[in-house]
């Protein structure tokens, strides 16, 4: 199937732009205004251009961008995502082997001389071309081709290999093994460690990252990178060169504290954690801190003393800046149910449980608290396993 060029004429483009917040079921069950453009075509371009304003900003700006369906589009790096990998290489060759869309290519051509996109769906491959044209990428050569075969017939190496595996198989649910996935990295490792200086593989956060470790070599870092507090991937750098430690990168983009922290993966293993009270102010780890288990590391770096072993909130008398929520401590209250009843009245509050025996939603069913408001509060089990309700306003 090729694209249907039709789509990029003004009227067609026009329409799209027009009702790009329209329901797209109306679309699909109304009879296309266009007599080469179908209902199904247009409602493709419409879900696209809903996903690309929020998620591809600068792509939502060029009116001749097409879109492929929907399951492609959400499986994407969003554009956040996308300028963090690339601010993190350079050089002179690149290639991506799992193109897609073509996201993570582009922006990675503009931090190499050449990128190569590999796609095996032909119709997704001309897409991502058609779209790099018009962003005026003309350092990227797209192949529609078996990308592990396509590098065992290329001379030369490249500074770069990029993967964004995905999984052969959906029965095997959320959690799955690198060996698992389209392509089998663990099975290709050499080869592809010989072929380039860096091997970067994109993968879901719900990978383990134990498990990764167990199937990969040569690791020298790990990013965790969260967009808004919710952690969107991890980023495995690997380099044909070893080293005698593992960097922890930890990176919450879009946010107030968005500067990358880093950590030594032996810190990590030898920090100790103190413990305290809760003081005047209140500190919670930021997504992407709390998925790298760097739970002893944030109390020992930022001098802070966490509220019990198993409780990842952090305490201290002198406020610091810090990435993730920080609050002051207004009160602490004993829970039982008469006197926390009592303080919520006809309260609005922001609530949060962290290593509590009840969730934010029976708590929130038990005290007839609706969410919203300055208020914060913070259901929590301390050192010595009593449960307190700490009251806070945000910082």
């Amino acid at each position: 199937m090729t694209l249907n060029k039709t789509l990029l004429k003004q009227e067609v483009i026009t329409y799209t732009r027009a009702h790009y917040k329209a329901d797209v079921s109306k679309i699909l069950l109304s009879k296309s205004p266009f007599e080469d453009v179908s209902a199904p075509e247009l409602a493709q371009q419409i879900i696209g251009l809903q996903k690309a304003e929020r998620k591809l900003p600068s792509w939502f700006q060029k009116p001749e961008i097409l879109y492929p369906p929907k399951l492609n589009l959400e499986q994407t790096s969003s554009e956040e995502t996308a300028l963090y990998k690339a601010s993190l290489f350079a050089g002179s060759s690149a290639i991506d082997l799992t193109g897609g869309l073509g996201i993570d290519t582009y922006f990675l051509s503009t931090v190499f001389d050449e990128v190569t996109h590999c796609e095996m769906n032909a119709e997704l491959s001309e897409l991502a071309q058609h779209n790099f044209e018009v962003l005026g990428a003309t350092n990227i050569k797209t192949i529609n081709h078996n990308s592990i075969d396509f590098i065992k017939n290329t001379a030369g190496n490249f500074d770069l290999i990029y993967c964004d595996p995905s999984r052969r198989n959906e029965d095997k649910g959320k959690v799955f093994m690198l060996k698992d996935c389209e392509p089998n990295i663990p099975e290709h490792l050499d080869f592809l460690l010989d072929k380039a200086k860096h091997l970067v593989i994109k993968t879901s956060p719900l990978l383990d990252i134990a498990a990764g470790l167990r199937e990969l070599k040569n690791v020298i870092q790990i990013h965790c990178v969260a967009v808004k507090n919710e952690v969107k991937e991890l980023l495995w750098v690997l380099s044909n060169e070893t080293q005698p430690d593992i960097e922890l990168i930890a990176v919450n983009l879009t946010s107030a504290f968005d500067l990358p922290v880093s950590i030594e993966g032996f810190d990590l293993q030898t920090a100790e954690a103190t413990y305290d009270s809760p003081s005047n102010y209140l500190y919670e780890p930021n997504a992407a801190l709390l998925k790298l288990g760097c739970f002893n590391w944030i109390s020992s770096h930022y001098k802070l003393d966490k509220l019990a072993p198993n409780t990842h909130l952090y305490t201290s008398t002198e406020a610091i800046q810090f990435p993730g929520r920080h609050f002051k401590i207004n009160a602490v209250h004993p829970y039982s149910k008469k006197s926390i009843a009592k303080f919520l009245k006809r309260k609005k509050a922001n609530i949060t449980t962290r290593n509590f025996k009840e969730s934010v939603a029976s708590l929130r069913a038990k005290f007839k608290v609706k969410s919203g408001g300055d208020l914060y509060l913070f259901f929590t089990t301390l050192e010595d396993s009593t449960t307190v309700m700490l009251e806070c306003e945000k910082i």
